[in-house]
């Protein structure tokens, strides 16, 4: 990363970071000297070398969520830059398929963990000067229709809109909101996607090509432009001017 460190946020929390997108964007802001609050359904690891606040929680517990943002606080004085990134993919198929307890449970982690952290987020902004940056990781599927998909494209909407609100309501207060669609990263969530049977979702295919062809988007890069063009470039701007919905450019275009 080439920003200096006045032009770098001081604390940030990503949630989720236990594994695939979250557990990169904890290690590429741990590099970048940020220190960090980290939560996931398993305790995260701390990337070597970070100063870090590392707890096991469940993001759909209110609760939970709440009591960890105010222990980051109280380790580190505040925080500047919060990335709802947990999530779920489950259940994949027809919604007259699914099976209710697992939509009850995707909406719960996807929909509700994220209401639930960008609103201790939002208190914890009010509260102290200087604004922020909330960051909701939404994804291409907010806006486009993927069959067998149904619960998780309506979850990414939810986010997408609820961030476009939210950004009006803290606009006041000096919160900058993102919906960030980063592409398609390799994790653990993209493999179970390309094993999905193409009977059940017939855009698998579009996901497999990108592995053969190795085009997926890195969590550096996805870091990179979270810290330049949500923290960084724009930070001056309002949120009533500043789009909130944003996709990660692709780093290896072609």
């Amino acid at each position: 990363m080439t920003a200096s460190r006045s032009d770098l946020p001081t604390v940030a929390v990503v949630t989720g970071a236990s594994r695939g997108l979250g557990a990169g964007l904890a290690e590429a802001l741990a590099a970048a000297s940020i220190q960090l609050g980290l939560c996931a359904r398993q305790r995260p690891s701390v990337p070597g070398g970070a100063d870090a606040v590392a707890d096991e929680v469940d993001v759909s517990d209110v609760e939970a969520i709440t009591a960890f943002a105010d222990r980051v606080v109280e380790r580190f004085g505040r925080i500047d830059l919060w990335i709802n990134n947990a999530g779920i993919l489950e259940p994949i198929g027809a919604l007259s398929e699914a099976e209710p307890a697992l939509v009850r449970r995707h909406l719960e982690i996807n929909v509700g963990g994220v209401l639930y952290g960008s609103a201790a987020f939002a208190r914890h902004v009010r509260r102290r000067p200087g604004g922020g940056v909330l960051v909701n990781i939404s994804s291409g599927a907010a806006t486009t229709p993927y069959q067998g998909w149904a619960v998780y494209c309506a979850a990414k909407a939810a986010v997408a809109m609820a961030s476009e609100v939210t950004a009006l309501d803290e606009a006041a207060h000096g919160l900058r909101v993102y919906a960030l669609a980063p592409g398609v990263v390799d994790t653990d969530m993209q493999a179970q996607v390309r094993t999905t049977s193409a009977e059940v979702m017939p855009a698998v295919e579009r996901f497999r090509a990108i592995e053969r062809q190795g085009a997926f988007n890195s969590p550096r890069w996805v870091a990179a432009f979270i810290l330049g063009h949500c923290w960084g470039a724009s930070r001056s701007t309002s949120s009533r001017e500043d789009p909130v919905r944003v996709r990660v450019p692709d780093e290896h275009p072609g």
